[in-house]
């Protein structure tokens, strides 16, 4: 990760001052304003699904580099700050967009997923994080195909990492999935069909047979 390079980044979408604001960030983060580096980030990502995958990256090399510069912590501390009054707001923004609430559990997963403190994850996002995937495990939103699919990739993603921190809070999870799954009668075919692979993929550590893997891509490229 810290060999990519800094043009490989998917920034295109900004305007060019925005690119080169986030291409210094990169390069050298003590010269920007990084509360304002850590806004457009966060502000793209609420909005741009494809972006919010891609953001964890950015945030890490910048993480990175600022600690190899000065040692510093700035961009970390805006970033967390900026993501706890995200999360406070989580119900409100879910209300208001499906697609803006989906774009923000894949932001602060992706975060989890990048930013680590001596190889692990950062303890003060495994709640949120927790919380988040839990509230997509509810059955009002496993109604939504939009929000079961976020959940099953988040769980693709993260569901190792998260268990090892809580197993406790995933077995909550996959109780409402399996109940979900086996007594809410209106799933659509697509969600309960993503939230039987989900099951199995748990299941199977966190792995799929290839016969598996087979059936339900098949199924879902159907």
């Amino acid at each position: 990760m810290e060999n990519s390079s800094k043009d490989d980044y998917k920034i295109q979408s900004f305007d060019i001052e925005t690119q080169t604001l986030l291409k210094t960030a990169l390069n050298d983060p003590g010269s920007v304003d990084l509360e304002k580096v850590c806004s457009v980030i966060v502000e793209q990502s609420l909005k741009d699904q494809i972006f919010s995958r891609e953001a964890g990256r950015i945030c890490y090399s910048i993480v990175q580099t600022e600690a190899k510069q000065n040692n510093g912590s700035s961009f970390r501390r805006h970033l967390l700050t900026r993501l706890q009054q995200e999360f406070i707001a989580r119900e409100e923004t879910r209300r208001r967009s499906t697609q803006d609430w989906v774009c923000l559990v894949s932001f602060i997963c992706n975060i989890f997923d990048y930013l680590k403190v001596n190889n692990m994850p950062m303890v003060a996002l495994v709640q949120p994080v927790y919380d988040c995937l839990l509230r997509l495990a509810q059955p009002d939103a496993l109604k939504n195909e939009v929000e079961v699919d976020c959940l099953v990739l988040q769980l693709h993603r993260i569901g190792d990492q998260l268990e090892k921190m809580n197993m406790q809070r995933m077995d909550e999870m996959f109780y409402l999935l399996r109940d979900g799954f086996l007594l809410q009668e209106d799933l659509s075919s697509m969600g309960r069909l993503l939230l039987l692979e989900i099951l199995e993929f748990r299941a199977g550590g966190w792995n799929l047979s290839d016969t598996a893997q087979k059936y339900y891509y098949s199924e879902v490229t159907d």
